[in-house]
């Protein structure tokens, strides 16, 4: 089976591609490379804007995974122009070029962002989704783009991802658990905003698993799933943080508790997930903790401006 990997060479992407090449999928990926390229030398990287991408770039692929687009809320609000069109905009545009070349799957790597704001209760795909911010409201234009292009030859999927944290090549540092990990590491301190607020957690070889399924799941299957590892209080993330890397180091890490409002709290199930595509996590918050302790040595420097979304993005804008 050949997959497209349109923005392949990103954080997920790092891990995903030589994920798939390890089960024997022939690979190729399209990528403007914001933050280089760490993908295996074999891999064939086309350098470009996916708005310019035409039907001849998608033939002969069985199957395109969308993982580009901004990928949080600080570059969504620095830019929402160009976060309504990357998020929204172009993976519908790309579904429309993919079903016209043949394809005969999409997968859309999406966001439980766009359920926004819930008060102790556990949301499944079905339920509201409520989210008032670019980020949130953008990811949700490009699951109902790409799920209205499905046909009986043409199989859609959206993956609503908890927030992905743990090692990948193209390592970033400011993602709950990493951030935490590196303050832990750095500043003997660890900071939680606002320990009551819920958040999906989804460590990153879950999350590649989560596409894998979705790759090889039936043709007939369609629609939207939630992948999480799963679901944390950021108090409860500041803990295991915490304890964790005062074992793995001997050193005491001191704990500061703030109340800054957020204006996102939301837990979900992986129930259709499981059910559906054979989904099963593995891994949690201590096992994304020791990834990221065992890799250290690959990102020594904590504040490399690569390792930051935002930080990168506007270099590269203004």
């Amino acid at each position: 089976m050949r997959i497209l990997v349109a923005g392949g060479a990103g954080y997920v992407g790092s891990v995903l591609v030589p994920y798939l090449l390890e089960r024997g999928y022939e690979v190729d990926v399209i990528d403007l490379l914001w933050f280089g390229n760490h993908l295996p030398p074999s891999i064939k990287v086309n350098k470009m804007d996916l708005l310019d991408c035409t039907e001849d770039h998608l033939k002969n692929y069985d199957q395109v995974i969308f993982l580009g687009g901004l990928s949080n809320d600080p570059m969504a609000e620095f830019n929402p122009s160009l976060n309504f069109i990357a998020n929204g905009a172009i993976p519908s545009y790309l579904a429309y070029l993919a079903r016209r070349a043949g394809v005969k799957r999409f997968i859309y790597g999406s966001s439980c962002s766009v359920y926004g704001y819930t008060v102790d209760e556990l949301y499944n795909e079905e339920s509201p989704v409520v989210c008032g911010y670019p980020y949130g409201i953008s990811k949700l234009q490009g699951e109902r783009g790409v799920l209205q292009m499905q046909s009986d030859s043409f199989s859609t999927i959206a993956l609503r991802k908890g927030t992905i944290c743990g090692y990948s090549p193209r390592i970033r540092m400011d993602l709950i658990v990493n951030t935490m990990f590196k303050s832990a590491m750095k500043d003997k301190q660890v900071i939680v905003n606002n320990a009551s607020i819920w958040r999906p957690l989804l460590d990153i070889r879950d999350a590649v698993k989560g596409y894998l399924r979705a790759v090889q799941a039936d043709y007939s299957i369609n629609g939207v799933f939630n992948i999480t590892s799963d679901n944390y209080t950021v108090g409860q993330v500041g803990d295991m943080v915490k304890e964790e890397i005062e074992a793995l180091t001997g050193e005491k890490i001191n704990l500061k508790i703030k109340n800054i409002q957020d204006f996102r709290n939301y837990k979900v199930t992986n129930t259709k997930a499981k059910t559906v595509l054979g989904y099963e996590p593995k891994f949690t918050v201590t096992d994304i903790i020791k990834d990221l302790y065992n890799n250290k040595e690959k990102f020594a420097d904590f504040e490399t401006d690569n390792y930051y979304n935002i930080r990168q993005f506007k270099k590269l804008l203004l």
